[in-house]
């Protein structure tokens, strides 16, 4: 039996449904973001301003990224 997906990541199939893109796509938004010196909240406002992004699902992004930093 497989595991199900816990944490952040377990938004990704909805984000990638709801938005259109794939997961990489979201992802590298929000790790090229924290290159700029952005913090997680600025991240998450980005990505709700300039994508439309739900709040859960901006969180989830940028926190999965942060925990590979």
């Amino acid at each position: 039996m497989t595991e199900p997906v816990k944490g952040p990541a377990s938004y990704f199939p909805s984000i990638e449904k709801k938005y259109g893109q794939p997961i990489d796509h979201w992802l590298g938004i929000a790790e090229a973001k924290f290159g700029e010196g952005l913090k997680h909240m600025e991240v998450v406002a980005h990505l709700k301003e300039a994508h439309a992004m739900g709040h859960g699902h901006a969180n989830a992004v940028v926190a999965f990224v942060k925990a590979k930093l």
